[in-house]
């Protein structure tokens, strides 16, 4: 049985979210968030139970709000809604996104401003603590009105007439929830609306980017370290006294990072005197101030996406002290796609200093490490073509990180006439990761191959531990042989977390994300 998370509506935490990101956790609700949930849909009784027109209750939705919808249709309208909005298409959502999806819309509608009842909230938790994962296709959303398709879809899994994902097969929905004893949920008036209109999806791919790229940056710091001592590159330009002068929060920490990470390395000592460079590439020299900038970015990515995380983001908007049900527009997800954006650029620039690592270790009259890091060189190409593959990616990222924010276009006859697009600059990302982790996976083996040409020489404690992972399946090459299977397993131990365990012994370091 996995252990319980209480949320508190309003107050998740990024370890919460990350908690529910890896699926180990059984979610609840405080008794004080159900008072909330009964309150607000007293308020949309009222309203279906008038003759007033309400937006989402009794008129029909976007450019068909002016008309009105007879009181014995009303649970009719939010049914149409749910199946004429379910036009999503694409591969589906992975697993971790949707059970995201399922846990933030719940602790949005049970902040008490939406008017649905208790049974739609408890549906969610009930869908997620079963496992289920409602069958999502990951297009179709501009991140404007809400994230409508992808949303409905998931609504229409809770509904019984969608498709869950099992095995990684898509079965009925209504099967799978008769089988977890979960009855489907019935819709009142606005639940169908609350349920789809909210940011919900675009906020749970940008998380689900956000914490999949952590082992990739702490990856990337304990490389760019190795690339250092492979290089016999100065721990000079880490000097905290440089980094204090600008003032840069992350700038200052990636330093503290290096720092740590190349204390006590012999390589390092060994041309303290007589080396006549005077000063390293900037690919080396510069990496507190790139990659510092890179964590600032996603720091404040962090911090965005933990406060759309705990916001109420549908339409209209339900405030029990008056009665009043008020349109707005929090279903705008902006603030999603530009810290997306801004993600994007960080990760691209993570990359794109690592492939300048590779090619300067591969370039002897820079790194003065023999050719293309082979001691045969002309009868081996060594990282040649390695480098190559690092260069196409990098280059690909430059391509996937144009702003998506910028692109709007018009939806719903103009009504809806300027969207986000936050759902691809959030979904886009994983793409990126993916690029990113290749590229350092090549860094790794060639920094670990310029090591082997320091030998017998040590590096740190730190970065001989991750020279030893690497080497537990992979050997030096000592002549050209199949590469991508050593690029792959690489790339394994940047993406799973192997590196990212080694850079978090280190003692007395400030955290990668927020404080929370």
């Amino acid at each position: 049985m996995l252990p319980t998370l209480l949320i508190q509506p309003g107050q998740l935490t990024l370890e919460q979210l990350q908690s529910i990101h890896a699926g180990v956790r059984q979610l609840t609700l405080p008794a004080s968030s159900r008072e909330l949930i009964r309150a607000s849909q007293k308020v949309v009784q009222r309203a279906a139970d008038g003759d007033a027109p309400v937006y989402g209750v009794n008129t029909g939705f976007g450019k068909l709000a002016n008309q009105r919808i007879s009181k014995a249709q009303l649970d009719t309208l939010q049914l149409n809604l749910i199946r004429s909005h379910s036009v999503g298409v694409g591969e589906p959502l992975a697993p971790e996104v949707v059970r995201l999806m399922l846990a933030l819309k719940a602790a949005s509608l049970a902040r008490g401003y939406s008017g649905v009842r208790e049974v739609v909230v408890d549906t969610l938790l009930a869908v997620h603590n079963a496992g289920l994962v409602p069958y999502v296709p990951s297009q179709g959303s501009v991140g404007a009105s809400g994230d409508l398709a992808p949303l409905a879809h998931m609504t229409l899994a809770l509904i019984g007439e969608g498709e869950m994902l099992q095995d990684g097969k898509r079965v009925p929905a209504g099967a799978a929830l008769k089988q977890a004893g979960i009855e489907a949920l019935a819709l009142g008036a606005k639940e169908g609306l609350a349920l789809i209109n909210g940011t919900q999806t675009s906020t749970a791919l940008a998380l689900h980017a956000l914490l999949s790229f952590e082992p990739v940056l702490e990856s990337a710091l304990v490389i760019g370290a190795l690339t250092v001592d492979a290089a016999r590159g100065s721990d000079g330009p880490f000097d905290p006294r440089i980094h204090e002068l600008r003032g840069q929060p992350g700038q200052m920490d990636v330093a503290q990072y290096y720092r740590a990470l190349l204390k006590g390395s012999a390589i390092r000592n060994s041309h303290l005197d007589g080396d006549d460079r005077v000063q390293d590439p900037y690919s080396l020299r510069c990496q507190p101030q790139v990659v510092g900038a890179c964590l600032d970015q996603l720091r404040h990515g962090a911090l965005v996406l933990l406060r759309e995380a705990n916001a109420v983001t549908d339409n209209p908007l339900v405030f029990t002290e008056d009665g009043a049900m008020i349109s707005g527009g929090n279903f705008h997800a902006e603030p999603v796609a530009l810290a997306a954006d801004g993600m994007a650029l960080a990760i691209a620039e993570v990359g794109a200093i690592a492939e300048r690592r590779i090619a300067m270790l591969i370039d002897s009259g820079v790194s003065r490490l023999p050719p293309f890091l082979t001691s045969d060189a002309g009868l081996n190409s060594g990282f040649m073509i390695a480098h190559v593959t690092a260069a196409a990616l990098a280059s690909e990222n430059k391509s996937l990180a144009h702003p998506a924010s910028v692109d709007s276009l018009p939806t719903s006859a103009n009504q809806e006439d300027h969207v986000s697009m936050a759902t691809f600059a959030a979904r886009r990302l994983q793409a990126m990761i993916s690029n990113t982790a290749n590229i350092l996976g090549i860094e790794l083996l060639a920094a670990a191959q310029g090591i082997e040409f320091l030998r017998p020489l040590q590096s740190s404690v730190a970065l001989e531990q991750a020279h030893a992972l690497l080497r537990q399946q992979i050997p030096a090459m000592d002549h050209d042989r199949f590469l991508a299977p050593d690029i792959e397993h690489a790339t394994t131990l940047v993406r799973n977390g192997a590196l990212s365990r080694i850079f978090r012994t280190l003692p007395g370091l400030p955290t990668l994300w927020i404080p929370t």
